[in-house]
């Protein structure tokens, strides 16, 4: 597998890792009791750590792109292996 491959593969896992993970740990300027800016949405977080939330989505892009290498290289689970449905019948005409 080529290096600009890897690159996109962990590019791919970080967006995705990035996005998962923004809901957790973020608390409301209700939840943590500070007061609201004028016009500021109840929803809005209060305490929002993007260095925090880049660190988890790397962490967690490193993992899944070392697995996912190293069952590309390996071999442990192929499209075989996940293909569940039946062979569709043959039709004879």
């Amino acid at each position: 597998m080529q290096i600009t491959s890897i690159a996109a593969i962990y590019f791919l896992f970080w967006v995705i890792s990035a996005f998962v993970m923004l809901p957790f740990g973020v608390r409301t300027a209700d939840e943590v009791g500070v007061e609201k800016v004028p016009g500021q949405a109840d929803s809005a977080p209060a305490n929002f750590r993007p260095g925090k939330l880049v660190l988890r989505a790397t962490m967690i892009a490193i993992v899944f792109t070392t697995l996912f290498v190293l069952n590309y290289n390996n071999g442990w689970i192929t499209v075989a292996d996940i293909d569940f449905l039946p062979e569709p019948p043959v039709s004879e005409t």
